[in-house]
């Protein structure tokens, strides 16, 4: 029986289908513009997962953009599959998506030992191969921040922007006041916030991360988190950019592991500031319609134990 389509904190549906968020084309000077415009719209799409290589200096990292559907646990399987992913990291720009699939996802993760941190990935051709860096100004809401708390190592740039939402029934958010709701609804709310806030405790993140989240009403802006609430709610464990993203120590001696190849990958605020950027629009968030991406079945009740 068809129940609910989707559960949703801000942009992302909780439960198994999924809405998504538009958000400001992030420019990054001249160079960056095509690339940004192209995030913005990989972000609308089902999560994609890619490996950035930055040879000869650094070991690489995942890319991981777009919103979390039914299928992304089993797509990122496909990508992992033949890959050494052990303790790499992973590089996020989304808007969110699918609850429980995020959830499966983030476990998936944190057994293999990920790091990750926000940002978009870019990538460069040179005379010695190809080269990757992170633009520090992303954004990660919604069940993105859960994914984010999945690493076993977190940094999160001061650029980026982490925003949470409240859960909320994805096919009645666009007028969330005036529509109605029965028991079962009630019953799937209930269900998918106890799971969250295993997967929270579980992944060592706080009480702190599921109040902020769950406070803010689907019709009101998602919030975004302060560097000190990233702090609170445990989704920051690290303020050392070197400890996500890593040199690789085949390719350069221990006593060169400095910190500037680390600053050469991920781009500094200070490089931001000298480099004018173009200002992005305001941050309201702007659903696109759910039925052009397709991202789940049915929810189904779970019986009363």
């Amino acid at each position: 029986m068809r129940l609910v389509k989707s559960l949703r904190i801000g942009g992302w549906a909780l439960a198994a289908a999924a809405l998504c968020i538009a958000l400001p084309a992030i420019m990054a000077g001249n160079g960056g513009r095509a690339h940004a415009g192209t995030s913005l719209e990989e972000r609308k799409q089902p999560m994609k997962f890619s490996w950035v290589a930055c040879e000869p200096n650094c070991r690489g990292w995942v890319s991981a953009v777009g919103i979390v559907t039914a299928t992304s646990p089993k797509d990122f399987d496909e990508f992992a599959r033949g890959r050494q992913l052990a303790g790499a990291t992973i590089v996020l720009d989304s808007s969110g998506g699918s609850v429980n699939d995020s959830i499966a996802l983030g476990r998936r993760w944190r057994a293999l030992g990920a790091l990750t941190t926000v940002g978009t990935s870019i990538r460069t051709r040179t005379g010695q191969g190809e080269r990757g860096i992170v633009m520090p100004e992303a954004y990660c809401e919604s069940m993105c921040v859960f994914l984010l708390l999945a690493g076993k190592t977190r940094y999160v740039p001061d650029a980026a922007h982490i925003r949470v939402h409240q859960i909320w029934m994805g096919d009645r958010a666009d007028d969330a006041r005036a529509a109605s709701y029965t028991a079962q609804d009630l019953m799937i709310v209930e269900r998918d916030i106890g799971r969250l806030a295993k997967y929270t405790f579980d992944m060592g993140g706080t009480g702190d991360l599921l109040l902020l989240s769950l406070s803010v009403p689907p019709w009101e802006e998602l919030h975004e988190l302060s560097r000190d609430e990233l702090r609170l709610t445990n989704l920051v464990t690290t303020d050392a950019v070197a400890e996500v993203l890593l040199p690789d120590p085949r390719a350069t001696p221990v006593a060169e592991v400095a910190v500037k190849p680390v600053q050469d990958r991920f781009a500094s605020e200070t490089v931001s500031a000298e480099k004018p950027q173009v200002p992005a629009a305001p941050s309201r968030s702007t659903k696109t319609a759910e039925a052009a991406v397709p991202t789940g079945g049915v929810v189904a009740p779970v019986p009363a134990q």
